[in-house]
């Protein structure tokens, strides 16, 4: 059975990267501090509980809404780059962790969530620079995938007007050289 995934247009590839135009979109969203690790299973487990039924219907009822792909999470705070020594300093460790929200819905129709910590949010139409991967994304990994992605786009005179957001597409039980993950900024 195939899960539903945001849709686009591919604007441009060459091998691993594409430039995308997505549709608009909504997304349930949560945000999370710890590490990346911890507030992805934490913000998964927020939002999971809002699509499978913890929410209210415009007539009083819960709805089960479909689980879409990719789970995606975006770092909150900028890392810094320090002088004498040089180090990278996080700021915060805060994350923003979104599942989108089936083609079929709309504001209007979809629940509202009863945990406060999860909120709806329409994305307009907009234009993504993605490098696409397998295995697992760990820290060190993301970062690699990260400044390769920003590299091209550098070499492209495209300038990111967005954050590097990962997107996971898998499920955990998915073997590692199976699994699709994206790094994706808007641009």
């Amino acid at each position: 059975m195939a899960i539903e995934e945001p849709k686009y247009t591919i604007i441009e590839s060459s091998d691993e990267f594409e430039l995308r135009a997505y549709e608009s979109k909504i997304v349930a969203e949560t945000f999370v501090s710890g590490s990346a690790y911890d507030a992805s299973r934490t913000g998964f487990k927020r939002i999971a509980n809002y699509i499978f039924g913890n929410n209210t219907s415009k007539n009083g009822s819960n709805q089960k809404i479909s689980m879409t792909a990719p789970v995606t999470i975006e770092q909150q705070a900028e890392k810094i780059a320090m002088t004498a020594p040089v180090t990278i300093e996080e700021q915060d460790d805060q994350w923003r962790v979104h599942f989108v929200m089936p083609a079929n819905h709309t504001m209007d129709t979809l629940p509202t969530p009863n945990s406060e910590s999860v909120t709806l949010r329409e994305i307009p139409a907009s234009n993504y620079a993605v490098i696409s991967f397998s295995g697992l994304s760990g820290e060190n990994k993301v970062a690699r995938k990260t400044n390769e992605l920003l590299s091209w786009l550098e070499s492209k005179n495209i300038t990111p007007t967005g954050k590097p957001e990962l997107a996971r597409y898998n499920t955990p039980w998915t073997p590692p050289f199976m699994r699709r993950n994206e790094i994706m900024v808007s641009y």
